[in-house]
């Protein structure tokens, strides 16, 4: 029978406490959650006396405090990190507190992604043991590898292996992320059905295993629009717990969403504000819902639906594009004209069929539409 061992070996060029580039946060152009939120999850730890389950940074009140905001005892504000059903989170975090996976479903640019890795930081302090689903992700990303000058100088050995981040979470009892769980193919993607189920990693090589140790766990992503190119196994899909993250309910919460991340985004590229933003942002979700939905706010009109997701995600982009627009070649004001090609490009993807239900949707309702005159011109100016 295999000897049961845990790996410890840590990376020592790996910090816990800064950036693995020993940058500061400020400095880098995105720093991970736990570092860009690093004082939030310092208050909270301080004053969260609640249950926490093995290894846990915070209780799982805590985690669903820090992704859904609020304000605790001591004044501290807790910034929302997703805005949506408080019950989708708590189930979430509920869900990484067993022994059950997390797999985060939903169509582009619901925040899986953004959820899946502040869930991690939350959790476990360290939202970087991550791995990137793609079609050529190989079943080494998810056990291990090897370092084949030694491999080729030694034989193998436990000081020749590479080991996954996976194999780093389960050693470690923390959380590991799979982003994109459906490009990768069935089987790799079946390497993980061992590791969720007998919770261990076997080395035949050595004839050795990693056994995962409490606070393991793992979260994955996965598109709904990527259903059929490398669809779940049902064994695998039976060692996750799914929760399906939906499109903001209302326009005004899009809007909340798309105003919050332009101003975060904003802020890491030394972005001035834009103080009137937020009409034009009011005016790229209410064109992006319209669309997306196949019908106008007031339900009178029925509109077709471009081959674009119009995700959330994307609105986000366009109108980080107008506003660095507006601080380069503007007067820094956010307007109609800084977001029209962006608009435009998230709209049309196929030249031929979208094209033409873009020129619709602008000379059937945003020519008539009272106040979106200036938008009207800027879109038929970047369309023509």
């Amino acid at each position: 029978m295999p000897a049961s061992i845990e790996t410890t070996t840590v990376d020592p060029t790996r910090n816990q406490s800064a950036p693995a580039n020993a940058r500061t946060s400020g400095e880098v152009l995105r720093a991970h959650a736990e570092h860009a939120f690093a004082d939030e999850l310092a208050a909270l730890a301080a004053q969260d006396d609640r249950p926490r389950p093995a290894r846990w940074k915070l209780s799982p009140w805590a985690v669903a405090t820090y992704l859904l905001g609020g304000t605790l005892p001591d004044g501290t504000v807790i910034t929302p990190k997703y805005v949506g059903p408080r019950r989708i989170v708590e189930v979430a975090v509920t869900t990484l507190a067993t022994d059950r996976a997390l797999l985060l479903l939903g169509v582009p640019g619901t925040a899986k992604t953004w959820v899946s890795e502040h869930l991690a930081a939350a959790v476990s302090g360290d939202s970087t043991l991550l791995v990137q689903g793609t079609a050529g992700t190989p079943e080494e990303a998810i056990r291990y590898g090897w370092n084949y000058a030694r491999l080729l100088a030694h034989g193998p050995s436990r000081d020749a292996l590479v080991p996954s981040p996976v194999m780093r979470a389960m050693s470690e009892g923390m959380t590991a992320r799979v982003e994109e769980l459906t490009r990768i193919p069935a089987d790799v993607q079946d390497t993980l059905i061992t590791i969720l189920s007998e919770k261990t990693l076997p080395i035949p090589e050595l004839g050795q295993e990693v056994q995962a140790v409490r606070g393991f766990n793992l979260i994955a992503t996965a598109n709904d629009r990527d259903r059929g190119v490398n669809d779940l196994s049902s064994a695998l899909r039976r060692r996750f717990n799914t929760v399906v993250l939906p499109l903001p309910e209302s326009a005004d919460a899009e809007v909340d969403i798309v105003s919050r991340r332009v101003d975060q985004i904003g802020r890491s590229l030394d972005l001035p504000t834009a103080p009137d933003g937020i009409d034009e942002i009011r005016r790229v979700v209410t064109v992006f819902r319209e669309l997306r939905d196949g019908v106008t706010t007031d339900g009178r009109t029925k509109l077709k639906s471009p081959s674009g997701t119009l995700s959330t995600a994307e609105a986000i982009s366009v109108v980080t594009n107008g506003l660095a627009l507006s601080a380069h070649f503007g007067d820094g004001v956010l307007r109609a004209s800084d977001v029209a090609a962006g608009i435009l490009g998230a709209v049309v993807r196929d030249p031929a069929a979208d094209r033409v239900i873009w020129q619709e949707y602008l000379e059937a309702v945003v020519r008539e539409r009272d106040g979106w005159t200036d938008f009207y011109r800027a879109c038929r100016e970047v369309s023509a």
